[in-house]
C-alpha cells in the first residue's frame, strides 16, 4: 500500500510548506503549480512525489512551438490521406489517426498520476489560460 502523504525522501528534503502544498493537492485531486528558478528542484519534486506516493510519472516537455491542444490530441490528417490514397482499411475508422496527448494518459490512466508539464514558460502566453478549462474539470472532449 502507498503512502498517502508525501514527506520529502531521502534525496529530497522538503519544507513544511512545500510538503503542505504537495499533500493538499494529492488530497484534492487538484493540480499544482511550482515555480521556481532553473536548477531548484522542479523536476525532482514531481519524480520524487511519483516514486514516494508509488504514482505513475508522465512528462510534458513544451518549446516555444507546443500547443495546448497537443496535451489532449492531435490528428493525423496526413497519414489518413496516406492510407487513403493506399486503400487501407483503417482509413473507415477516425480513431486509427488520433494521437493522444500527455494529459488524456495522465485523466485516463488507473492511478492518478504525477503529470509533470515541464518548461511551461516557453508557451506562447496563452498555452496555460488554454488548459484552464480542462484542467479544472479534469476532463475534455475529442470533437
Amino acid at each position: 500500500m502507498s503512502e498517502s502523504r508525501f514527506r520529502g525522501t531521502e534525496r529530497y528534503i522538503v519544507t513544511d510548506d512545500l510538503m503542505m502544498a504537495v499533500n493538499a493537492a494529492v488530497t484534492l485531486g487538484r493540480p499544482l503549480l511550482v515555480k521556481g528558478e532553473p536548477g531548484t528542484g522542479k523536476t525532482q519534486l514531481a519524480e520524487e512525489v511519483a516514486s514516494a506516493l508509488q504514482r505513475p510519472f508522465l512528462q510534458w516537455h513544451i518549446k516555444s512551438t507546443t500547443k495546448a491542444q497537443q496535451g489532449l490530441y492531435e490528428y493525423d490528417a496526413v497519414s489518413r490521406l496516406r492510407d487513403s490514397q493506399l486503400g487501407d482499411a483503417r482509413v473507415h475508422d477516425i480513431g486509427n489517426y488520433i494521437v493522444k496527448g500527455k494529459l488524456w494518459e495522465a485523466f485516463t490512466i488507473d492511478v492518478q498520476p504525477v503529470l509533470l508539464i515541464d518548461e511551461i514558460d516557453k508557451a506562447d502566453i496563452e498555452f496555460p489560460n488554454d488548459l484552464l478549462h480542462e484542467l479544472d474539470r479534469m476532463e475534455f472532449f475529442c470533437l
